[in-house]
């Protein structure tokens, strides 16, 4: 099984932006943990600031992956065409969040990706992508 976590802008600062509500690990050692964890299953992890670099990868693995952990971000809310890039590919996508997105402020609660997402897992911490993982299994 192939499995790619897609995070979007911002998220490369986790571990140093706004502990009180991202926390104080690293994705990356939080990635590390996973893949020991579940060492059976194939994971990849593609971060990037770009809108256009989001898409592209959705494009690159939406064929060929069983599936895609994708918080993008602040891009959930404003990006139509990644809402599109979903919708354009086979790979089923779980829409993350760490945070509960509803309990913050209100155009966090509108999502372009939802209507094309298998699911949506929020408010979790880190562990919402783990959640979205067993969700594959």
């Amino acid at each position: 099984m192939k499995i790619l976590i897609l995070n979007g802008p911002n998220l490369n600062l986790l571990g140093k932006r706004e502990p009180a509500i991202y926390g104080s690990l690293t994705f990356e050692e939080f990635f590390n943990t996973l893949k020991e964890k579940y060492s059976t299953i194939d994971l990849h992890y593609f971060q990037s600031n770009v809108e256009g670099e989001l898409i592209n990868k959705i494009h690159e693995v939406g064929f060929s992956f069983d599936g895609i952990i994708l918080n993008a971000g602040a891009y959930t809310h404003t990006s139509v065409a990644i809402g599109d890039a979903i919708k354009g590919v086979e790979t089923p996508v779980i829409e993350v969040h760490i945070s509960n997105v509803h309990s913050r402020e209100d155009f966090r609660h509108i999502s372009f990706i939802a209507p094309n997402a298998k699911g949506v897992i929020a408010g979790f911490g880190l562990q919402s992508y783990e959640l979205a993982l067993k969700s594959f299994l």
